[in-house]
């Protein structure tokens, strides 16, 4: 997943929950799905940042400076990123997010 190339709103949003609930039928169910999906997003987002960093782990003192300006500029490349909550909350706005329920799907079959 490419987040930073999403069209999630870097501020928050106020949404309508009820709304957003017609995919799933219970505005609970809507928020753990998109919880469940920040988490994995907000993951993803601090192991891509500390692989970035850890180029820089290993330093001479001479190069430091330099090292120290580039360190800042992808750290703040991050912290403009849009959070891993609106992130996930316009992929479920737009239909991109897999999920099921499990306890639903084996009712269906027990009917």
């Amino acid at each position: 997943m490419d987040y930073k190339k999403t069209n999630a709103p870097t501020n928050t949003v106020t949404r309508d929950m009820i709304a957003m609930s017609k995919q799933t039928g219970n505005v609970y169910e809507t928020v753990c799905v998109i919880g469940k999906r920040a988490n994995q997003i907000a993951v993803e987002m601090k192991k891509d940042l500390e692989k970035k960093l850890q180029e820089f782990a290993s330093s001479d003192n001479m190069e430091e400076m330099s090292e120290n300006r580039e360190q800042i500029e992808i750290s703040r490349f991050y912290e403009k990123l849009p959070k891993p909550t609106l992130i996930a909350a316009q992929e479920y706005m737009e239909h991109k997010l897999y999920f099921s329920n499990p306890l639903k799907e084996r009712n269906k079959l027990d009917d």
